[in-house]
């Protein structure tokens, strides 16, 4: 199973958000995501989570949050185990990702962008202000076909 991060990055009112438009072979190709990405070998969930952004973004992340952990499982992508994480204060000068264009978003138009099903469901949760979670995830090819809150509420 592969381990990843995804951070929301909040700047007055709105998420700093990444169209996935650069990348070759991209499950995420032409969606709208969050900033995160690959655990390395030995890194914790905040070293990746802060390496990432860097990479990514070119900022410094100073205050930032573990909201839960989303597991997706699919019949066509590697599983993976989601640290999802919100930041209110950063500090840099936002640079150009080589894995497509960052925006900032405001947060009532986040829902209108092509993004993936179940990412509806955990920025719901964030928008919510949801205590910690743990969110599964099952698609069948791109298709959300359940989601499962907390271990015990079906939300599809």
């Amino acid at each position: 199973m592969t381990k990843t991060t995804l951070c929301y990055i909040e700047k007055d009112g709105s998420y700093l958000m990444l169209h996935r438009t650069k990348k070759k072979n991209d499950a995420n190709e032409g969606k709208w995501i969050g900033i995160g990405g690959k655990f390395l070998p030995g890194e914790t969930s905040e070293e990746c989570l802060i390496r990432e952004a860097k990479e990514e973004t070119g900022l410094d992340l100073i205050s930032y949050k573990l909201k839960g952990i989303v597991t997706f499982l699919s019949d066509i992508y590697d599983d993976e185990e989601m640290y999802l994480y919100v930041c209110d204060e950063f500090s840099g000068e936002l640079s150009e990702c080589d894995e497509g264009e960052l925006k900032w978003i405001k947060k009532e138009a986040v829902p209108l962008l092509n993004l993936w099903e179940g990412d509806r469901i955990f920025l719901k949760l964030l928008s919510d202000n949801h205590p910690y979670f743990t969110l599964c995830l099952k698609y069948k090819k791109d298709t959300l076909t359940e989601a499962i809150l907390d271990n015990q509420i079906k939300i599809v």
